[in-house]
């Protein structure tokens, strides 16, 4: 027995290794740590439970059959984050890049199989240098059955993807199907076909960094959700985002008492909200204000940053925030916004987190290449989104809501639950300026004073509808709120709505406009 036992000892030391000293220092020296490093910094401590350290390759063409893999160069297995139960794999690039193989996809595949029968996330760490060319189809293969997986997974349990060196090529789709990918700045990146392949085809030039780097695909492409300077941050952000949400589908998100107290009242907020309908303020902070502690977790702070969405809490309970940002582009909704809120709307519905939606916008980004570019299909997923949601909803109109906008953030028609506005709240089918130029025109061009009758009219429109009274007097608003006690009213909403059940007609699955 000792003998077997020290055999055993030398297999999984071996497996242990990895790549070699040398490899795992040239893995430190690029400012990276190793898979296991990784899942160590990730989990709680002591808490990792490794599956299939053994597995090898059985590769053989291309001198393959002299290779050693120690652990298919993927590490996998379950553990805890904040005491409760995830499944995780990690590549290990100091072990053949990282590719993937067979045995590699295999392992990886079962770890995924094992997240959706016990119900807990999954999180995937990326750093490979893609698909084995070694193994050939079975590589091929191998990354077919992860996406597949990926898909049956989705709207199960949640899945989070964590970009920490070159993914390229078909390994890109894998977290482009999961629900969240992070990725860290200066040795992530992400792209279809490298620098090399762009050069070779179109004549570009560019570097990894400024094709498929972590910047732009947090600000420019929205690829990715979040984006930090180093691993731990990352790591710790992971952590947190996963305090907000449920182990699976038919689970609620955790209740966590921070002691703030729900009937807070906060004087400060009405003064947030400029006397000028024109001017522009920081939703952040009124976000800040409404939800338990101040803290707002912000999903892609910096894409689209016209519209807002994010995790919070109220009263202790998890909530999907989506906030107009009349900071940028006045609040206005286009291609990009309509479509971070829709997919952000979806997964909150699909995991039981109801949703905060805080409403100023006067309308959709007029332009040709918005137009051109589908903003009538890419808008029509925000109505979808919306409309499909049978979690609890909740809106307050802050200010401006015209036109399709006021319909497009939650409105009444599509299915919103309770619905609040603030006394600033301005919600017609467009604004006063406008409806003035297209109603009376006649009158203004005919008038003697055109500038004085002009403004006469906007007046009058303003009294008659840019105000929350006559959409409260058809029942479409609840109730016109004080903003000191909006906090309190939030919170005694959801606790009403905690036992909504909403059923939809029986159907495969709808059509939503991608």
């Amino acid at each position: 027995m000792e003998e077997k036992l020290r055999e055993l000892e030398e297999r999984r030391a071996k497996v242990l290794a990895g790549g070699g000293p040398k490899r795992v220092a040239a893995q430190h020296e690029k400012g990276k740590m190793t898979a296991r490093e990784r899942i160590e910094m990730l989990l709680d401590p002591g808490t990792f439970v490794e599956l299939d350290a053994f597995v090898r390759h059985r590769a053989t063409e291309l001198g393959m059959d002299k290779v050693d893999a120690p652990g298919e160069g993927v590490v996998t297995g379950y553990g805890a984050v904040n005491g409760r139960h995830v499944c995780v794999f990690a590549q290990d690039f100091t072990v053949i890049g990282g590719s993937l193989g067979e045995m590699h996809a295999a392992k990886i595949c079962k770890v995924m199989d094992l997240a959706v029968k016990i119900g807990c996330p999954l999180i995937g760490i990326n750093d490979s240098g893609g698909a084995r060319i070694q193994e050939g189809v079975d590589a091929l293969s191998g990354y077919g059955e992860i996406f597949y997986r990926n898909t049956c997974a989705s709207g199960v349990i949640p899945q989070i993807s964590v970009i920490m060196g070159p993914c390229a090529g078909g390994a890109v789709y894998s977290p482009a199907l999961t629900d969240f990918v992070f990725m860290t700045e200066g040795t992530s990146n992400m792209f279809i076909t490298g620098p090399q392949v762009i050069k070779a085809v179109t004549g570009e030039e560019v570097s990894a960094e400024d094709l498929g780097g972590a910047r732009v695909h947090s600000e420019i492409s929205g690829v990715s959700h979040f984006s930090f300077p180093d691993e731990q941050s990352t790591m710790e952000a992971i952590r947190k985002l996963l305090s907000y949400l449920p182990q699976n589908n038919v689970e609620d998100p955790p209740f966590v008492d921070v002691g703030d107290d729900p009937n807070r009242i906060d004087d400060s907020l009405g003064d947030l909200m400029p006397d000028s309908p024109n001017k522009p303020y920081d939703v952040r902070d009124i976000i800040t204000r409404l939800v338990d502690s101040s803290d707002f977790f912000e999903v892609q702070p910096n894409y689209a940053k016209n519209i807002v969405v994010g995790f919070a809490r109220l009263a202790g309970r998890s909530i999907g925030i989506i906030a107009n940002q009349p900071r940028y582009l006045a609040g206005v909704l286009d291609i990009n916004a309509s479509d971070k809120a829709a997919r952000f709307i979806r997964f909150c519905d699909a995991f039981n987190i109801p949703l905060l939606t805080l409403a100023d916008t006067a309308g959709y980004l007029p332009g040709v290449g918005q137009e051109h570019g589908g903003v009538i299909r890419h808008g029509a997923k925000l109505l979808y989104a919306y409309s499909e949601a049978t979690v609890p909803k909740l809106t307050v109109i802050l200010r401006k809501a015209y036109g399709g906008a006021y319909i497009a953030m939650c409105s009444r028609h599509l299915g919103a639950d309770q619905i609040f506005a603030w006394p600033t709240a301005e919600i017609a089918v467009m604004g006063p300026e406008g409806a003035a130029n297209i109603i009376f025109k006649k009158e203004i061009e005919e008038a003697s004073d055109p500038a004085a009758v002009r403004q006469q009219k906007i007046e009058e429109y303003k009294r008659s509808f840019a105000n929350p009274y006559t959409a409260a007097a058809r029942g479409y608003v609840d109730d016109v709120i004080d903003p000191a006690h909006t906090r309190m009213r939030l919170c005694n909403a959801l606790n009403a709505l905690l036992g909504k059940r909403q059923s939809t007609p029986s159907r495969k699955h709808g059509n939503i406009p991608v």
